[in-house]
């Protein structure tokens, strides 16, 4: 289960509007010697050593809540399916998938509409096995079968009713949270006659009653500089909206999103269903991601992706609670067989429901040659211990070779360099990348700070797709191998915060395998180094 400060769809990011201190700007794609920040030196990479080298185009699969297509900053990068013709209704290319210009969707219904919300796994999983398991013992069954199924039942039980209860007490506690500054909002605005409420305003109102006394105190630690009340509440409002989401439509039994998309979701091998809109009504996490990896560089606007000859395939699976096994899987597919070479997967889930339909698409992935980047997550578990899934490690115990875990950054130096959020492991996380106070794209022409291992994977997946675009002899196993190899370890034996502690301090090589920072300036020259590459 997500924080829920860390939102959209498992996946994980957390939206910074308050900082004690300020991020660099640009800070990913700095360099950790010359400007003193943990980024990737695709700057440096640039002016360097690419300076002069020629490259291909690379095609880069987001499987995400959707993106903003249409986006300043993006629509020179995306994808543009050459073999449809737009809006005539007609799957031209005759993939199955109709209109897909700039991908599809997977959570959208033939007649144009969108899922929002869906439900978490352990609410599917629970809704599945309570007619069977319900008031019973491991006692009454006699199968290994049926007694695994019931361990398993009683597991998402417990962690279904504690999600509900957390989640029912933060539902209320914003709700009145949100009424309350909103009234104080209107009788100030009414009171003063101004049309927004600054720190001076709000200073100057006398509150009656102790509703008002204790809303007037909580925003004014809100209202700093020239920030607005109406700003406050729409910024907490949006933490708002993902704990409705999570209450209406994560943790209801009775909630069902599946009619909407109409497909026939007992069957994992059906593949074709679904809408083009792969935009959909909430882009904003997949919006983020697709700009970290290729907003267009040095055009003079918004900020730098990380990739330079890039194009963004976006394909839309991940509503606002869990994603769902077959939508993932057809992702996947959608995506290699539509030419991606790189697949970001900034989602996770603490349950699966089928497994194994998705362990087939990674393993159809790596028969063609398609590297998988997949975030750690963001509940600072040790995820050797808690499996985040989708998994690397297949149902007979090997690994896909072609998957890659990526944990979280701060920009910030020493024992809180690690981000405070992210998951771990020394068996499972492949490498770290930077994921806190990312600014980036999103929906509308507008850009935002976002922080999460939802931030970090694209990082990872940009620079990966750099190496893929200038090298594009390079195996998923080789590109790998140089980001693991090349990546900066200078931090190996310091000692850092343990996410989720206060002041644990553990080596920083205890978090990931390699204990590595991803640094793209490093991976070129050993891609060069090893593979005799002249570029």
């Amino acid at each position: 289960m997500k924080k829920i400060l860390l939102t959209v769809a498992c996946l994980s990011f957390l939206i910074s509007n308050a900082q004690t201190s300020k991020r660099p700007d640009n800070w990913f794609n700095l360099d950790p010697t010359n400007d003193k920040v943990n980024g990737v030196s695709a700057d440096k990479a640039y002016n360097e050593i690419l300076k002069n080298k020629q490259s291909t185009t690379v095609i880069v699969g987001v499987i995400d809540s959707g993106v903003d297509y249409n986006h300043e900053d993006l629509k020179s990068v995306m994808w543009t399916n050459s073999g449809e013709i737009a809006g005539n209704g007609i799957d031209d290319d005759k993939n199955g998938y109709i209109d897909d210009i700039h991908g599809w969707n997977f959570i959208g219904g033939a007649d144009g509409k969108n899922v929002v919300g869906d439900n978490l796994e352990v609410t599917r999983i629970l809704r599945k096995l309570k007619p069977k398991y319900d008031g019973k013992t491991v006692n009454d069954f006699t199968s290994k079968e049926d007694k695994k199924e019931f361990e398993l039942y009683e597991k998402v039980k417990k962690t279904y009713t504690e999600e509900k209860d957390k989640y029912e007490g933060a539902y209320n506690q914003y709700k009145y949270m949100i009424d309350g500054l909103t009234n104080l909002n209107t009788k100030v605005k009414a009171k003063q006659n101004v049309t927004s409420v600054k720190a001076e305003q709000l200073s100057a109102f006398e509150a009656t009653d102790k509703q008002e006394k204790q809303m007037k105190a909580i925003a004014s630690t809100m209202l700093k500089g020239d920030a607005t009340l109406d700003e406050a509440i729409k910024n907490i409002g949006e933490g708002y909206d993902q704990i409705k989401t999570l209450v209406e439509c994560g943790l209801n039994l009775e909630f069902d999103s599946r009619k909407i998309v109409g497909d026939n979701y007992e069957n994992s091998s059906e593949r074709i269903y679904g809408n083009n809109d792969c935009n959909g009504p909430n882009s904003f996490h997949g919006t983020h991601v697709a700009g970290i990896i290729a907003a267009a560089r040095n055009n003079g606007i918004g900020m730098n992706g990380v990739a330079a000859d890039v194009k963004i395939m976006a394909i839309r699976c991940v509503p606002g609670g869990d994603e769902r096994d077959k939508d993932i899987a057809n992702s996947i597919r959608y995506a290699v067989d539509n030419g991606a070479k790189i697949i970001n997967m900034s989602f996770g889930k603490a349950f699966s429901s089928d497994k194994k339909v998705v362990d087939d698409a990674v393993k159809y992935a790596e028969s063609k040659g398609v590297l998988l980047m997949h975030a750690a997550g963001n509940s600072h578990l040790d995820i050797d211990k808690e499996i985040h899934y989708p998994s690397k490690i297949y149902a007979d115990g090997k690994a896909a070779s072609n998957f890659m875990d990526v944990g979280a950054l701060s920009w910030k130096p020493g024992a809180d360099m690690p981000a405070d959020f992210t998951n771990y492991g020394k068996k499972t996380v492949d490498i770290f990348s930077p994921g806190v106070d990312i600014y980036s794209t999103t929906p509308n022409n507008e850009y935002k700070d976002a922080s999460g291992t939802s931030m970090a994977c694209p990082v990872a997946a940009g620079v990966a797709a750099v190496l893929k675009s200038y090298y594009p002899q390079l195996t998923p196993q080789q590109i790998k191998k140089i980001l693991i190899k090349s990546s900066i370890k200078d931090f190996k034996k310091e000692k850092v915060i343990k996410p989720g502690t206060k002041d644990e301090l553990v080596k920083f090589s205890e978090l990931g395998k390699n204990g590595g920072i991803i640094n793209l300036y490093e991976a070129i020259k050993m891609a060069e180094k090893m593979y005799k590459f002249k570029g």
